[in-house]
């Protein structure tokens, strides 16, 4: 695989960040040039919206020109570029429950995003409280969920951890008092060990 392949890159979206630690775990960084983009619904990017139509990151551009995006969909490319094992299963009843996992962390990061924009983009007086905490509450629910799973994610850190890691990374970067840690004693105790893994600290966003 060669570096002719590029990935549309900002150091703080966390689905972008999902890409990134696999890279990192699989020892494929050298095979990607970044190319940053920053973007927000108010603020696209023509470039990106030129190869994703959905004007989202991460997108990938291929060697032949042709254009992968969906964190889910570039995470299964690069898994299915090493030699190692597989960071997403390939069959059976293991590869639906990781994917399943993978999946709620990602309803986590859709949830804490729109929270975002509605708190952060939005002009104060038109915010809409009620969504919000309707928002919320989709955290809530999947972080109980993650609680009473925390023993599978420390199974094995594929697809499933690492897009757990990185939906809880995000909660602490962009809602820091959400103070999940005290109601997931056993998810908080697993992220604390999986935070020393040097994909997760070399991929950590920064204000």
């Amino acid at each position: 695989m060669s570096a002719s392949l590029t990935l549309y890159h900002s150091p703080t979206s966390p689905y972008v960040r999902k890409v990134m630690v696999l890279l990192h775990e699989t020892g494929q960084l050298n095979s990607v040039a970044l190319h940053g983009v920053t973007l927000t619904p108010l603020n696209p990017s023509a470039e990106v919206n030129e190869h994703n139509p959905a004007g989202k990151i991460p997108a990938l551009l291929l060697a032949d020109g042709s254009v992968l995006h969906d964190s889910r969909v570039i995470l299964d490319f690069f898994d299915h570029q090493h030699s190692g094992e597989p960071l997403i299963p390939r069959d059976g009843a293991t590869r639906w429950r990781r994917l399943t996992l993978a999946s709620l962390a990602d309803a986590v990061l859709d949830a804490a995003i729109l929270v975002r924009y509605e708190t952060f983009l939005r002009p104060e007086d038109k915010r809409w409280d009620d969504w919000v905490l309707g928002q919320c509450s989709k955290i809530d629910r999947a972080l109980e969920a993650f609680e009473q799973s925390a023993d599978e994610l420390g199974d094995r850190f594929d697809v499933a951890a690492i897009s757990a890691a990185c939906a809880l990374g995000y909660l602490d970067f962009r809602m820091p008092d959400l103070n999940w840690r005290r109601d997931c004693p056993k998810l908080a105790a697993w992220y604390s060990t999986a935070c020393q893994r040097p994909s997760l600290q070399a991929t950590a966003p920064v204000h």
